[in-house]
């Protein structure tokens, strides 16, 4: 008796409890754990450099002597970046333009995608719709006709400049639209029987089975917004307008005398205690660190599965 219980119990078990404790599995556990550790490093080091060289010494900067640890330990940099107020100007620019744009994005696109995501029986001009839109990821204007249009809206030298001309990304509307397509269409029906209208069922049903899509979309506009910056230099008519990422490019691009021709003499004796390439790589760090700082907190919606209740038919 107590063998067919040893018997019934180990059959019960779990394949993949059985095949943990295996050496090969232990092997491969620390292979690739191993293996994500050294691509983790790869791909925080440049962060880590400039964080390094940040907090270094102008003298040990100069000489190339900083790597990944501060070389003389000094935050004359950070310092010197809090009486910027173009610098603080800019960063306020560019919060206004990721929360208005990723909210104009983010319902552009639900609002686009779920009703291109029925049959054509349910929405009988999608199949036009949705050439019309595909055209548009191939084909474009042109920068100048951008600009014309731009200018004629009098939205020139506002955020809205930044954020309307690229407020419906196709391409997150496509990503979205196949993800909306996977939804059972049982669930769609019951909601439909309970009386439910397509606002309900989408906001109901749709959205949260499609929180991971939404999340990846999230970032990526986020992202999008926050590092854009050809545009702001298009759009702005006045280096006060600029969103952070265009006043970071026009301050690595801009050559140094020009630079400090713009500075008062506070600025510049501020800037004796450190050197440019400093301060420019500590807007840098702290342009990037809002991004480092939200990518956790939607990094765990990529590898969540989705998780569909059972149909009763």
């Amino acid at each position: 008796m107590s063998d067919k219980v040893k018997i019934s119990d180990y059959s019960r078990t779990p394949k993949e409890n059985r095949i943990k404790g295996t050496t090969s599995r232990k092997i491969f556990s620390v292979g690739n754990a191993i293996f994500l550790t050294v691509v983790t490093l790869i791909g925080i080091s440049p962060m880590i450099h400039l964080l390094a060289v940040s907090l270094s010494t102008n003298i040990y900067v100069i000489a190339g002597q900083v790597s990944f640890w501060p070389r003389g330990f000094t935050i004359a940099a950070y310092e010197f970046l809090i009486g910027q107020v173009e610098f603080f100007t800019a960063f306020w620019i560019s919060i206004q333009r990721v929360v208005l744009g990723t909210l104009v994005n983010m319902l552009l696109v639900i609002l686009v995608a779920y009703p291109l995501s029925k049959e054509n029986k349910v929405f009988r001009a999608r199949t036009t719709y949705a050439w019309i839109f595909a055209f548009t990821m191939f084909f474009g204007g042109g920068l100048i006709p951008l600009f014309f249009v731009v200018a004629r809206t009098g939205i020139i030298d506002t955020v809205w400049a930044l954020i309307l001309p690229g407020a419906l990304n196709v391409w997150h509307m496509v990503l979205l639209l196949n993800f909306f397509r996977g939804v059972p269409k049982e669930l769609e029906e019951a909601a439909h029987i309970d009386g439910a209208g397509h606002i309900t069922t989408m906001l109901r049903i749709y959205l949260p089975l499609s929180l991971p899509a939404l999340a990846t979309i999230l970032l990526f506009t986020v992202v999008g917004h926050w590092n854009a910056w050809f545009d702001g230099m298009i759009f702005m008519n006045s280096p006060s307008g600029y969103p952070l990422s265009t006043y970071l490019a026009m301050l690595v691009m801009q050559a140094d005398p020009s630079a400090r021709a713009a500075m008062t003499a506070e600025d510049i004796i501020r800037l004796a205690a450190v050197d440019d390439r400093t301060v420019r790589v500590a807007q840098i760090f702290l342009g990037a660190l809002p991004v480092m700082l939200v990518y956790p907190f939607l990094q765990r919606f990529f590898i969540k599965g989705i998780v569909v209740g059972s149909v009763k038919g």
